[in-house]
């Protein structure tokens, strides 16, 4: 059985074969997955009203705990945009009803971005649905393949998690 990726590898081969395409084998695979998953994670955004950049920023919140709060530069190095962004982004979750600003008691100048009743209802039942997208696409992995396809995609990530903290 051969997919897209295999004939791709094969012309190349024959269009270039002073040249070792066995990259393509795994990466080529990786990206075409990643732009499916893309594709069905919009599909749940969409669903439930939420741009991606709202997702991550409600789903860090989410995951603080109770109460749900986040100081601004907590959520920078959470979602890994500058402060302007999440500045701007606050401001329009915060319009939406979705997250509001608190003072914070640690530093009177700062504040704490917390997640409302609406904003919590909203990303849970989004991420539930994600869920259950995402363990329809690794249905085809029995368990076993899964735990080993893991520690192989760690393996080639952890060099560039390392280098970008």
């Amino acid at each position: 059985m051969q997919d897209e990726v295999d004939r791709l590898v094969e012309a190349w081969h024959n269009e270039r074969p002073d040249l070792d395409v066995q990259p393509l084998h795994v990466l080529s695979r990786v990206s075409r997955l990643a732009r499916h998953l893309d594709r069905a994670r919009r599909a749940v955004f969409v669903a439930h009203d939420l741009e991606p950049w709202e997702f991550d920023v409600l789903t860090a919140l989410r995951r603080a705990g109770s109460p749900y709060q986040l100081s601004p530069g907590q959520l920078l190095r959470a979602t890994l945009v500058t402060s302007g962004t999440m500045t701007n982004r606050i401001d329009r979750l915060a319009a939406a009803g979705l997250v509001e600003r608190h003072p914070d008691p640690q530093d009177k100048r700062g504040v704490q971005v917390r997640l409302t009743y609406a904003g919590q209802t909203r990303v849970d039942a989004a991420f539930a649905d994600l869920l259950r997208r995402e363990h329809d696409i690794l249905n085809g992995l029995s368990p076993a393949e899964r735990e080993t396809l893991t520690g192989l995609l760690r393996t080639l990530l952890i060099p560039f998690d390392t280098n970008e903290t």
